[in-house]
Parts: C-alpha cells; sequence; structure tokens
C-alpha cells in the first residue's frame, strides 16, 4: 500500500470518527468518511490498541491489514477516508485462522460498509 494511501495526521483520524460512520464484526471495527476535496482515491488509518497484543503482535497485524487492503484497493469507492480498529483476540484468531481467514473479515466489515 502507497503512502497516498494511507492516514498519518491525527486532524485526518479525529475528522473521520467525529464527522464519519461506522460499522463492526466481532474483531474489527471500520469508520468511514467521504471527503470533500473531490474523488481521490480512498486512504486508509489503522488503530490496533494494546489490548490487541504485544508490539509484535499488533505490527504483524498491521502489516497484513495494509496488505489485504492493498489488494482490496480497487474496488473501494475513491474520495473516502476509513479507519480500521483492530479488537483484542483478532492476532490469536489470524494465528489459528490464516491469514484467507483475515481476508474474508476484511472483506466482510467492507460489505457492511457498502464498499
Amino acid at each position: 500500500m502507497q503512502r497516498r494511501n494511507r492516514l498519518s495526521r491525527s486532524r485526518d483520524f479525529d475528522a473521520v470518527y467525529r464527522q464519519g460512520r461506522s460499522t463492526s464484526t466481532r474483531f474489527l471495527v471500520l469508520y468511514w468518511f467521504e471527503r470533500e476535496d473531490g474523488p481521490a482515491e480512498a486512504r486508509l488509518g489503522l488503530a490496533v490498541p494494546k489490548a490487541a497484543g504485544n508490539a509484535v503482535a499488533r505490527n504483524k497485524i498491521k502489516r497484513q491489514l495494509r496488505e489485504l487492503w492493498g489488494t482490496r484497493l480497487e474496488q473501494i469507492p475513491p474520495g473516502r477516508d476509513y479507519v480500521l480498529i483492530a479488537k483484542p483476540g483478532l492476532s490469536e484468531a489470524v494465528l489459528a485462522n490464516g491469514f484467507d481467514w483475515l481476508g474474508e473479515r476484511v472483506d466482510e466489515v467492507l460489505g457492511k460498509a457498502g464498499a
């Protein structure tokens, strides 16, 4: 996933949280917000709380989620900012069920968001 497809500033995250909509599944929460600056590419911010595991587990989840997001980028509507939040227990579930299972969870939350 390229840098132009990432949220990095705190104010961008805040805008998505405050003005956006959300949906959730057992392991993921997705917030999204329609940007007013025109039809630019979709951007993603990731939030993996400390409750999701140690630093190694959190970084692994972030890498996996970025990879999955990059493969789905063409199907995601442009002009939106997204924040994907991992809930506690996700890293253990991915270890038990595999990377493809995580892809299904991402598809599930995107489907609920109408993306």
